[in-house]
């Protein structure tokens, strides 16, 4: 039987003439951070502090004995971070340049000082550069020219903080006879009986040696004989239960296990979980364009999406735990898909059984990211090789439904100045529309593939047009309103998002001592968008009135205008279904602590942004949508049953008073939108009136809520807000005594761990609102009501 031995314990991180201990898998920052020697670069400006770390070479040793009675001794890294040398008492045993791979190395009978060399990043991108030539892309730092997470180069969310180290996982496996090389898992599903074909390829010491594989499932199980390298055992489970996205259905998982036989002796053993389902992707041509629709077991799915960026800018930090929590928060938010973005990694196992168990489905980009990317030696070998390993190691989760090729790079070549730069250079279209579908056809025939993101699905188109395949909204954000979302109805929103700053009690942990402002040196260290400020700022004033030296009030009217603008999206696109077959936001979490797009901010706090999502990824959602010159109320429901209700419109003046009323009947049947239209009198006359619309419960108990003002709140003549504040079981009550807009109660201004079950709420008079709020230790009204914040009027 394989035996395998840790090697996580006894390293030392050498740099002459310092040698301090080392954590495997760890990386350079975060063990030079442990031993005091950087601080650290989350904190105040500390990124800039440890610059230097990136650009100098680092070594890790231990001392290996390899010695056992099996035939052979392999050394096994499941990650290297990234370009290094591999001796083992000044022998060597190999090079490497990939971080997306794992390494495996003969060490039979050897013994002695293990030597893991790590060269600069920055010194192998320059060399491949220097070499190959210049390529352009959407950042200064040459993270195109090695295969390595782009995103520690820094992004326009993230620090520059270039990692080197044994990142993942190393062991020794000491084994006789034969082992399993390899398992490629094709899991299908034939009229109701769940099929599972196991491709092996095997390593031997003995050539000889007679093998058979023997695999169970589900309670069935089958037996194969191995000729030479390799074999296929082909299991047929009848009756399976199949595995659904959340909210679709359930997620049954089966254990498979696969048994490596010689005679009666048992060589190695490979063990995972499956599920059974089928999943398409419908491009096909409609009078709308060319859709991009999601049919899990014959299920057309309105996406409702996140993208995904690495939870830490040092990944080894992420635990089995932290992911759990991190996509928990995605499925309380009402999230069912979840984009890997391609400026990060492919990310651990827990990442995705998380998923699988959460009902979470997978897009799973390649990475490349936001730049054109050279196609010679060495990267090409090498992008092969890691996109091999990475499909057949991904493909026992059912959670994963999507390849996508790259981010944006498809479109920087056609948008962004590449095709003259480039004068006829290699980019990367020989990877996304050769090698990468290639691999996946070849070894993983059960999931669709697209070339990049966004893509139209050909050249003769352009790459982001919104009435084919995928695409990105950044002109809204970057220059236009979110007003701009309702403009068009793209057939499947990848990408869009806009920014907010962190929560409180993060801001005040990571720029410890800074009085804070928009402007202060801490807050314009941790904005890394291009003019970040500037569009939130311009953002901001399109619809209040900006604050002027009051912190608070602007941090406040910002995390309202995030939830706002992605509201305006979402709602607008929902309505429009199918047409609009998916919405992924920008993005759902981030790597540190940092003004960004982000729902969840880099201490795992939760922005009035993921409360918003909770609403508009329900299953059923109303909204007032502005169409032909009227009003629409729109009912969504993505629940497999028929949604009937009596809804209430109320057309009302901003001081309470009703001016008019019309309860409607809505039904809209299962995955479906239905659309009444506002009768005219209930129109809105001028900026003192809004129209809302109920139906269900009240606010606790179900209640679904629409408003329509028409026109931005530095408008409106709002009155002075005033509601009254009482302690309640758990948390506070709120009574409002006149229209408030936008409560929101920031939790951790009360205490640092403390979290609110709900963000944003807007209340008529005489309405109340019990807030949740857990981690409170001492509570009391009048902290309470500091830490209340709502929309006021205009001076």
């Amino acid at each position: 039987m394989l035996e395998a031995t840790p090697l996580g314990d006894g390293w030392i991180l050498r740099h002459e003439p310092d040698a301090l201990p080392a954590s495997v898998p760890g990386c350079v920052h975060t063990d030079l951070m442990a031993a005091g020697v950087i601080p650290d670069p989350f904190l105040g400006l500390g990124e800039s502090e440890v610059a230097w770390v990136g650009r100098r070479d680092w070594t890790y040793e231990r001392e290996l004995t390899g010695a056992s009675a099996r035939e052979q001794t392999d050394l096994v890294f499941d990650g290297l971070d990234t370009v290094a040398e591999i001796s083992l008492d000044g022998r060597l045993l190999g090079k490497v340049r990939n971080m997306h791979r794992s390494y495996r190395f003969d060490v039979t009978g050897l013994s002695g000082r293990l030597s893991v060399r790590f060269v600069s990043a920055y010194a192998e991108a320059e060399a491949v550069r220097g070499r190959l030539g210049e390529r352009p892309a959407a950042y200064a730092e040459p993270y195109q020219y090695l295969r390595k997470m782009a995103c520690s180069f820094g992004w326009d969310w993230g620090p520059t903080l270039v990692t080197a180290g044994i990142w993942r996982p190393v062991r020794l496996e000491h084994w006789s006879t034969a082992r399993i090389a390899r398992v490629r898992p094709l899991v299908t599903v034939d009229e109701g009986v769940g099929v599972v074909e196991l491709a092996v390829d095997v390593e031997r010491t003995r050539v000889e040696a007679p093998l058979a594989l023997v695999a169970t499932v589900g309670g069935v199980r089958a037996r194969a004989e191995i000729d030479g390298a390799g074999g296929t055992v082909r299991l047929r489970v009848p009756e399976v239960r199949l595995w659904w996205p959340r909210g679709y259905g359930e997620q049954p998982l089966y254990d498979v296990e696969l048994r490596l036989l010689h005679g009666d002796d048992v060589l190695d053993v490979w063990r995972r979980r499956v599920g059974f389902r089928t999943v398409e992707l419908d491009q096909r041509p409609d009078a709308h364009g060319t859709g991009f629709t999601l049919v899990v077991n014959g299920e057309r799915l309105f996406a409702r999406g996140v993208n995904w960026i690495p939870d830490d800018v040092f990944p080894s930090r992420i635990t089995r735990e932290r992911y759990r929590e991190r996509l928990e928060q995605a499925a309380g938010a009402g999230v069912d898909l979840v984009r890997v973005w391609g400026g990060g990694i492919y990310e651990s196992e827990d990442f995705y059984d998380a998923c699988d168990e959460l009902g979470l489905l997978v897009w799973q980009d390649f990475p490349f990211a936001c730049a054109a990317y050279p196609e010679e030696q060495p990267l090409r070998g090498e992008v092969e090789a890691e996109a091999r390993e990475n499909v057949v190691r991904l493909m026992p989760h059912p959670s994963l439904v999507l390849w996508n090729g790259n981010n944006e790079n498809l479109w920087g070549f056609r948008d962004w100045g590449w095709e003259p730069r480039l004068a006829g250079d290699s980019w990367g279209e020989g990877y996304y529309l050769g090698v990468l579908p290639r691999v996946v056809a070849e070894l993983d025939p059960t999931r669709p593939y697209t070339a990049g993101s966004p893509w139209s699905g050909s050249w003769d188109r352009h790459p982001n047009d919104p009435a084919h395949g995928t695409h990105h909204s950044w002109e809204v954000w970057n220059r236009e309103d979110y007003a701009d979302y309702r403009l068009s109805v793209p057939r499947f929103v990848a990408e869009f998002g806009w920014q907010a700053p962190a929560a409180y009690a993060t801001l005040r942990r990571a720029l410890p001592g800074e009085e804070l402002a928009p402007d202060s040196p801490g807050m314009l260290h941790h904005q890394k968008a291009d003019d970040g400020n500037g569009k939130l700022e311009r953002g901001l004033a399109r619809h209040f009135a900006v604050p002027d030296g009051d912190f608070a009030r602007w941090h406040y009217l910002t995390q309202v205008n995030q939830a706002r603008a992605v509201a305006a999206g979402i709602e607008h696109w929902r309505s429009h279904w199918p047409v609009c077959a998916g919405t992924v936001v920008w993005q759902l979490n981030d790597c540190w602590p940092v003004t960004s797009w982000a729902a969840i901010d880099g201490d795992g706090r939760e922005k009035p942004l993921y409360h918003e999502l909770k609403r508009l990824y329900a299953d059923r959602l109303l909204t007032l949508q502005a169409r032909d010159g009227g009003l629409v109320l729109a009912a969504v429901n993505q629940a497999a049953g028929d949604w009937t209700a009596t809804a209430t419109l109320r057309r009302m003046s901003v001081e309470g008073e009703g001016l008019g009323r019309v309860a409607v009947e809505v039904t809209a049947g299962g995955r479906s939108v239905a659309c009444l239209d506002v009768p005219r009198e209930l129109t809105p006359a001028g900026p003192k009136e809004f129209l809302v619309a109920d139906a269900g419960g009240d606010a606790d108990r179900g209640r679904l809520r629409a408003w329509y003002f028409p026109v931005p709140d530095r408008e409106v003549p709002y009155p002075a807000p005033r509601f009254d504040v009482a302690l309640a079981p758990g948390g506070i009550t709120v009574t409002a005594r006149t229209l408030v807009r936008d409560l929101l109660l920031q939790a951790d201004r009360l205490d640092p761990g403390a979290r609110a079950d709900r963000g944003l709420v807007t209340l008529l008079p005489g309405e109340e609102v019990t807030i949740g709020v857990r981690g409170w230790k001492t509570p009391d009204v009048e902290s309470a009501r500091s830490a209340l914040y709502c929309v006021e009027p205009t001076s």
